[in-house]
């Protein structure tokens, strides 16, 4: 896609778009999913759902792949006392779909693809609360298996579970 036809398209898409594809009961729902999932596990799980790319992402033609980690790095996905951190993000303007997985979690690295495709499939639906469920089980489940809660232990809430709208 050329720079012009990108920038076009990038500035056609805003906040209003992520809050019409996610409405507030169901970024709540989100929210107390991954709360839900974080009780069986100690990872962390954020989501980003993002209309488009800032200027300067988009003067400097940088990739959804490139904004998913600065983000990683800004909301503190990265900062897990187990390394264990995983962003779902989403870019709207772009169908872009990023998981960036911290390092404890590299070797769980083929896990990441089926999720995304089967996110994929649900946003091309217009599903995206399903979509976004299904990824936050896809990541609780390798979470779970890697870095199981044991049982009594309490809950080590690092990061917010909330979903962050841009």
């Amino acid at each position: 896609m050329g720079a012009w036809r990108r920038f076009i398209k990038h500035r056609l898409w805003d906040e209003r778009d992520a809050r019409r594809a996610l409405p507030a009961a169901a970024l709540a729902r989100l929210a107390e999913r991954i709360a839900a999932s974080e009780q069986l596990h100690n990872g962390q799980i954020r989501i980003c759902v993002e209309a488009s790319l800032p200027l300067r992402y988009l003067r400097l033609q940088a990739s959804a792949r490139q904004r998913a980690l600065a983000l990683f790095g800004k909301l503190g996905v990265w900062d897990t006392e187990h390394n264990n951190g995983v962003l779902i993000y989403l870019l709207l303007a772009e169908h872009a779909i990023e998981v960036v997985a911290d390092r404890g979690l590299r070797a769980h690295a083929d896990a990441w693809p089926s999720m995304v495709e089967h996110l994929r499939t649900a946003l091309r639906a217009g599903r995206f609360e399903e979509g976004l469920n299904e990824a936050v089980d896809a990541a609780s489940a390798v979470l779970q298996a890697e870095f199981p809660r044991e049982a009594g232990a309490p809950g080590g809430n690092e990061l917010p579970n909330e979903v962050v709208v841009l």
